[in-house]
């Protein structure tokens, strides 16, 4: 037993031997692992309430809050056991909170060195946090084309994960500062144009009849709403073709895929012009001869 109490000694000494002083403590390695103990424990805490949030209300409503206000609270839940982890990890070591005021004004310095973009994406991501203008699962198209799904909002970026699963990391501030296009912020419907050509000569009601046709077979595309019915225009003659535009309004599912939609619309047109033997255009030219005498002279060669 003497032995283990011997190395239990000074394993306590070692522990609680003084490393350092302030001018309000004093700081040993018992003091130190307390502190990293604590923060750990609280980061670690903070990510596991939130995954457990996000888990049980992925995809559901619940008593009246949908997901994207339950992944509000659960990202402000974190950051708040994070915060206050780290201040009760600092006030068990006995560190002066008062001092955090001097902490504050040294960041603001570093800030003003070259910190100024790290600092504007974080408030930047508390703003889109707190106004949700913008929310997990929306569909939004950025100022460079890039477009896709919200899935994560950070404190210094967002996370859009395109329709071919591609994950887009977006700083914040480009939400704040630029311009971004959401196509999920408010209303259920958006209408899209569909530009198809025929060829000339081919008869214009009977080309509108065929796209309308073809627009009642996509699914998902409003057809039957008085207040929002499709139509065809004629938008320009063409060198090749008469240019034509389906206009249409469709869901969700349908907006927030606009390669798959117009696709989906563009195979149900060809499919109806072919119905009703109307003539799809291919590029061509008229070329014009001049008539008159061309002098041609052999020459024979040495």
């Amino acid at each position: 037993m003497e032995p283990l109490s011997e190395f239990l000694s000074l394993a306590y000494q070692w522990l609680t031997t003084p490393l350092f002083n302030s001018e309000d403590s004093t700081f040993s390695m018992a003091s130190i692992v307390g502190l990293l103990t604590i923060i750990v424990l609280a980061w670690w805490g903070a990510a596991t309430v939130e995954k457990i949030i996000q888990r049980t209300t992925k995809g559901k409503t619940y008593k009246g809050i949908d997901e994207s206000t339950m992944y509000l609270l659960g990202r402000l839940l974190r950051y708040t056991i994070w915060v206050v982890g780290t201040l009760m990890g600092l006030s068990y070591i006995g560190f002066n909170l008062s001092g955090l005021a001097f902490l504050g004004g040294a960041i603001g310095v570093g800030i003003g060195f070259g910190l100024q973009n790290i600092f504007s994406n974080f408030m930047s991501g508390i703003i889109l946090i707190v106004e949700r203008s913008l929310k997990i699962g929306d569909f939004v198209e950025m100022s460079s084309g890039a477009t896709g799904v919200v899935n994560e909002i950070g404190l210094r970026f967002t996370r859009i994960t395109t329709r071919d699963n591609v994950d887009i990391i977006v700083p914040n501030s480009e939400f704040i500062n630029g311009q971004v296009i959401n196509w999920s912020f408010s209303e259920k419907f958006r209408r899209i144009h569909i530009p198809f050509g025929v060829a000339y000569g081919c008869d214009k009601d009977l080309v509108k009849q065929a796209a309308l046709d073809a627009a009642d077979r996509v699914e998902g595309a409003v057809t039957d709403n008085p207040a929002r019915k499709p139509e065809v225009w004629l938008v320009e003659f063409g060198d090749n073709s008469l240019n034509f535009e389906l206009v249409i309004w469709v869901g969700n599912e349908l907006m927030s895929r606009p390669k798959r939609t117009q696709a989906l619309f563009l195979w149900e047109i060809e499919t109806e012009l072919r119905k009703h033997k109307i003539e799809i255009p291919f590029p061509q030219r008229d070329l014009h001869v001049r008539s008159g005498q061309l002098d041609v002279r052999m020459v024979k060669s040495d």
